[in-house]
């Protein structure tokens, strides 16, 4: 008999349903937001590791989720939480730009059609 137990039994869904219910929207939104910020930096190379994980076409994706979400989100989270989610946006989005051979027409880039043109 196999004593090895697939961690997948050992989760405790209850708990973590009980621990996803005394978090706030905002704080999901926001780690969300950032976790998708973190995520299009790598793409983008701009980590330490540089140029090893760039992939602009992922990086376009993310970058375009987090507008979206910013977007959809824009009444629901306070200023202070949004600003420099916004700002830390577009870094991303002129880092993009910096980055693509071709960069994208003002309006087109990643997160565009949520935020307007960005110019660098």
């Amino acid at each position: 008999m196999n004593d090895a137990t697939p961690a997948a039994e050992n989760t405790d869904y209850d708990a973590l349903t009980r621990d996803i219910a005394e978090v706030p929207a905002v704080e999901v939104i926001v780690t969300v937001a950032v976790n998708l910020m973190s995520a299009a930096a790598v793409k983008l190379g701009l980590t330490e590791e540089g140029d090893a994980h760039k992939d602009l076409d992922e990086a376009r994706k993310l970058v375009h989720a987090l507008a979206g979400l910013l977007d959809a989100s824009a009444t629901e989270i306070s200023s202070f939480h949004a600003a420099p989610l916004r700002d830390g946006l577009k870094s991303l989005q002129l880092a993009f730009r910096e980055a693509s051979f071709v960069p994208d027409e003002p309006g087109q880039g990643p997160g565009e059609k949520y935020t307007g043109a960005i110019y660098g």
